[in-house]
């Protein structure tokens, strides 16, 4: 398993992306019920308020750097350069190894006209790689019936990873009660199903390098992610200058 180390008051995970690559097909194929999160900076800001958020990302199998400051964080505070691993780079990395391997990938989350565009793409660029379901859940808390329906189907599906896009926190909430229900690795992917459809555009790679991708996320969605952003950012740097300052 790939080692963590500790930004704030949560472990990421640490190693080279295709060792996550590795890593997390590897435990698809073993068919334990593992869960792993794409931890940004407004994830750590959560769990270093909530204490059982913050259990969740203890108890995940594989926390990626998936913001820049996150992974740069990992290299302030342990001395080594750790690049970044976005949930929306992971995933059309995953989906083509899984196709190299014989692995079988579900979908779950969003909506049913982005799962079609995503199913589209698949089949134009990965047409080997076996879809065993794709499923858009009610945005709406499941009856008990249904969540064991949802479980039982994904279960004779018989997946190796299950992508789940349900939003932060609530994907990350839902791997951690169904572990040991769903036997498959399960990822928190979120906003990884617009980008892999097409429905969304991401900056060039040149920006990302320069930790701008936040800034046009907030350009694109200002009334939804003014305060995630400005506000929640603003306190993950007080809480890193903070930390740093406590070890100087």
């Amino acid at each position: 398993m790939l080692p963590k180390r500790l930004v704030l008051n949560s472990g990421i995970s640490t190693g080279t992306f295709p060792e996550f690559v590795d890593t997390i097909l590897q435990l698809g194929a073993a068919r334990t019920s593992a869960y792993v999160c794409c931890a940004n900076v407004h994830m750590l800001v959560e769990a270093h308020r909530d204490a059982e958020f913050r259990q969740v990302l203890a108890d995940a199998d594989v926390v990626t750097p998936d913001g820049s400051p996150v992974a740069g964080a990992v290299g302030w505070f342990h001395g080594k350069r750790q690049e970044r691993v976005a949930g929306m780079d992971l995933t059309p990395a995953l989906l083509a190894e899984a196709e190299r391997r014989g692995q079988s990938v579900y979908f779950y989350g969003t909506t049913d006209a982005v799962l079609a565009k995503i199913r589209e793409r698949i089949e134009r660029e990965l047409p080997n790689l076996r879809i065993a379901g794709m499923v858009s859940p009610p945005f709406r808390k499941l009856t008990p019936e249904e969540e064991e329906a949802h479980v039982a189907a994904i279960n004779e599906a018989d997946p190796d990873l299950l992508f789940v896009a349900l939003g932060c926190p609530r994907q990350e909430k839902w791997m951690a009660a169904h572990r040991g229900r769903i036997k498959a690795c399960m990822l928190g992917v979120g906003q990884a199903f617009l980008t892999y459809a097409g429905l969304e555009q991401r900056l060039p790679a040149w920006a990302r390098r320069l930790w701008l991708e936040w800034a046009y996320r907030l350009w694109l969605e200002p009334r939804r992610l003014w305060r995630r952003y400005l506000v929640t950012n603003s306190h993950f740097i007080y809480l890193i200058a903070r930390k740093a300052l406590a070890r100087s």
